[in-house]
């Protein structure tokens, strides 16, 4: 018999877990507070159709972002030109990547288990990484899913922020996709579309159409003047978030974020008509995420 639910409200104004709830109504929550390893194995088997996945980095460090307002303030900066303004800080979010590396591998290695658990035979997963800790995790992925489920190596490349001196600019991350079957969704004809380098070539028909996307992504970060920008560190675009969900999934399909962060998965999610959960243990995250889909109206129902 399934025990009932109790909850305590929270800052953010949603439940945090304490008491296992019925797998259907945890998938019904649409987000949660709470560590991702205590919602995945309270998740029914071959539940979720689409898990992206963006873990801390393993850097040993704790992320900071601070969210500014110029123009006012005591504090001063220099900008563009050499000249100086006011501003204030408004808020600031951080959230921790301090872990050992041996434990944040084991940390890895069992959420992706439970990941794996809860995907739908045709269902795959998007792990979002840095240089840090890519290659083992490729390792571990191979291992969970089996190497001959892996389908790709996206490189999602952007050109913004400070250049090394010594070394080549760091400015890619990787995203590592794996199926859980034989049988994947691919939503070929829903991909965005992208310019041809030589559109004389291609011809007039192609050249407006555009072409596939490789298995390399070129996407701006979330610049500091985005109406997208939440202040959150570690904010994914909306653009790439929305070129995996059209791609691996479909409308009515639940997708899952179980280090969800602002809420980007959730939000293309909404907008594109697909069902979601996202889940994060830092009150921070779940407060942006729920003030931001509740700006959000739903996309087209399955029909």
């Amino acid at each position: 018999m399934a025990r009932s639910v109790r909850h305590r409200r929270t800052d953010a104004g949603r439940a945090r877990l304490s008491d296992p709830p019925t797998g259907g109504d945890l998938l019904a929550r649409g987000v949660v507070l709470a560590p991702a390893l205590d919602v995945l194995q309270r998740l029914p088997d071959e539940s979720v159709d689409l898990i992206y996945a963006d873990p801390p980095f393993g850097t040993g460090q704790t992320q900071r972002l601070a969210s500014i307002r110029t123009g006012t303030g005591t504090k001063m900066r220099r900008g563009f030109g050499g000249r100086s303004y006011r501003y204030e800080v408004t808020s600031t979010h951080s959230y921790r990547d301090d872990m050992p590396f041996d434990e944040y591998l084991g940390f890895l290695e069992v959420h992706l288990r439970e990941a794996r658990r809860v995907l739908t035979d045709d269902g795959s997963l998007y792990l979002h990484l840095d240089f840090h800790s890519a290659h083992y995790a490729r390792l571990l992925l191979d291992d969970v899913f089996g190497e001959e489920r892996f389908l790709n190596e996206i490189v999602w490349a952007y050109d913004y922020g400070g250049r090394a001196r010594n070394r080549w600019p760091r400015k890619h991350d990787t995203i590592l996709w794996y199926a859980k079957g034989a049988r994947w969704t691919f939503n070929r004809d829903d991909i965005d579309r992208i310019p041809y380098m030589a559109p004389g070539l291609a011809g007039p028909e192609k050249a407006a159409r555009g072409k596939l996307p490789t298995d390399v992504w070129w996407m701006t970060i979330v610049p500091t003047n985005s109406r997208e920008r939440t202040g959150y560190p570690t904010q994914k675009p909306e653009s790439l978030l929305a070129r995996i969900v059209r791609a691996s999934s479909n409308r009515g399909d639940m997708v899952l974020d179980f280090f969800c962060g602002s809420g980007t998965t959730g939000a293309v999610a909404k907008r594109l008509g697909r069902r979601f959960l996202l889940v994060d243990d830092n009150p921070a995250a779940i407060e942006i995420a729920t003030r931001r889909l509740a700006e959000i109206e739903p996309g087209p129902a399955p029909t």
